[in-house]
């Protein structure tokens, strides 16, 4: 007969059982440089290392597997980095300049320069550059514009391509009117500098008033001008609008414009019976910045 707590051969008593040794388990540590510890898809659990039984932050009976049951951490076990994170003592490197990154920033710059002065003034002797600088002579834009006023003029404002040139591209056809205005045409109302169609050396600045195809007039009696048979509003015009020798009907033709100033009483302009060919158009006056005794 078998005593008390000694079931079959083979099989330990349950002293013996609650006895023996448990295996070791890898222990979880919480890396609180990482996400919030309590999350099951949580990646804050970054490494093992064994463990003795009972000890601190062990995985106990029952916790779900592949995150901590509870935060922990100790400031010996983590990496000199991360100790310097948490009291906020991390200092960057500052890179080092060397001779080639100095010749590098100066090339820049140098490019940058040259770019700009070909933008503004364009090349010496020719009619280039993006914008430019003009100061107004003479009351003929007056209220609008006083004489010696300076303003920025935009010389790609009505800038053309010839969809000619490539022609020689296959199932290419560049149509019967190749040449096409970039961004803008010139428009009624806008304010332009042009070489004057009786002397290329004297650049004027008047109003578009009438485009190509136009019939521009002026009613004598009434002091207004009529375009294509209609009275236009023009606030911007000293005194009224008055003609000479003649008061039209003037008809623009194609690729030119009829301007006049807004002083109408002391412009010399389309009324003389001359209009603007477009390749005399150096640009759009956009804004002024200076005059003559003050800003």
């Amino acid at each position: 007969m078998k005593e008390d707590g000694d079931i079959g051969d083979g099989l330990p008593s349950w002293e013996e059982e609650g006895e023996a040794e448990q295996e070791p388990q890898p222990e979880l540590l919480y890396d609180p440089l990482t996400e919030p510890w309590n999350d099951p898809a949580s990646t804050s659990v970054v490494e093992y290392r064994p463990h003795e039984p009972g000890e601190r932050g062990a995985l106990q009976p029952g916790a779900a597997p592949g995150y901590a049951a509870w935060p922990y951490s100790r400031a010996d076990e983590l990496s000199e980095l991360r100790q310097r994170l948490r009291q906020g003592t991390v200092v960057v490197p500052r890179r080092r300049r060397t001779w080639s990154v100095t010749v590098q920033e100066l090339a820049e710059t140098l490019l940058l320069a040259v770019l700009i002065f070909f933008a503004i003034g364009g090349i010496p002797g020719r009619d280039g550059g993006t914008i430019q600088n003009f100061r107004v002579e003479g009351a003929s834009m007056e209220p609008s514009l006083d004489s010696g006023e300076y303003l920025i003029v935009n010389k790609l404002a009505y800038a053309e391509i010839d969809l000619s040139l490539f022609d020689w591209l296959p199932f290419f056809d560049s149509g019967d009117n190749p040449v096409h205005h970039l961004w803008d045409t010139p428009s009624r109302g806008d304010v332009i500098v042009f070489r004057s169609p009786t002397n290329v050396n004297r650049d004027f600045i008047k109003r578009i008033i009438g485009v190509p195809g136009d019939t521009v007039e002026i009613d004598r009696d009434a002091g207004k001008v009529k375009l294509n048979g209609e009275f236009i509003e023009e606030s911007y015009i000293q005194g009224k609008s008055t003609c000479s020798s003649s008061c039209g009907p003037w008809v623009v033709p194609e690729r030119a414009y009829f301007v006049m100033g807004d002083n109408r009483q002391n412009s010399s302009d389309s009324r003389q019976g001359w209009f603007v060919p477009e390749g005399n158009i150096i640009g759009k006056a956009l804004i002024t910045y200076w005059r003559d005794g003050g800003p």
